[in-house]
């Protein structure tokens, strides 16, 4: 198996953040599949997804979801939160699911710094009932495809990014 680490979860629960300062702290090499598909297409996912559509979407997914299977390896990669439908996700690495409540990604979303920004770059928590069904559809799918979870809600920083180590056995800092 890959010596990769993906982290999953909901959109806004703290992936790209969490990623940051684990290749911060442990010296790991990072990615984002979200950054990768922009590159790809030169231009946002919201505008991939206005102008080709999200069946278009999920299929540039799958092809850097097979990018990573033949070319990437030790590397922490921060997955979209609907990045775990590509068909090879197993194949990629030890995946890690951050683990929260609807309410409280909700909540650290509106209450973040750059909070108008963070919400406009996730059209969907315009509206929250909507949101709050795809979360209760994905949680299921990151749990049975997750080797380790993490409950962020109950862990500060530090832990989380212990916690990750620990889990693939890097040594800590």
């Amino acid at each position: 198996m890959k010596k990769n680490i993906l982290l999953i979860g909901f959109m806004g629960v703290g992936k790209g953040s969490t990623a940051r300062a684990f290749s911060k702290k442990y010296g790991v090499f990072n990615i984002d599949t979200d950054d990768i598909i922009e590159s790809m297409e030169n231009r946002e996912i919201k505008r991939i997804f206005e102008k080709k559509g999200e069946k278009y979407f999920r299929k540039l997914e799958q092809k850097t979801a097979d990018w990573i299977e033949c070319c990437v390896d030790d590397t922490l990669i921060s997955c979209g939160g609907g990045f775990y439908m590509v068909n090879n996700m197993k194949k990629l690495g030890h995946v890690v699911f951050l683990d929260a409540s609807f309410e409280w990604i909700y909540n650290r979303l509106k209450n973040a710094k750059n909070s108008k920004k963070k919400l406009a770059k996730r059209p969907l928590f315009s509206d929250p009932d909507a949101a709050m069904e795809l979360y209760e559809k994905r949680k299921e799918a990151y749990l049975a495809l997750s080797n380790t979870v993490i409950d962020l809600e109950i862990r500060n920083l530090d832990e989380v990014l212990s916690d990750i180590a620990a889990a693939v056995g890097i040594d800590k800092k």
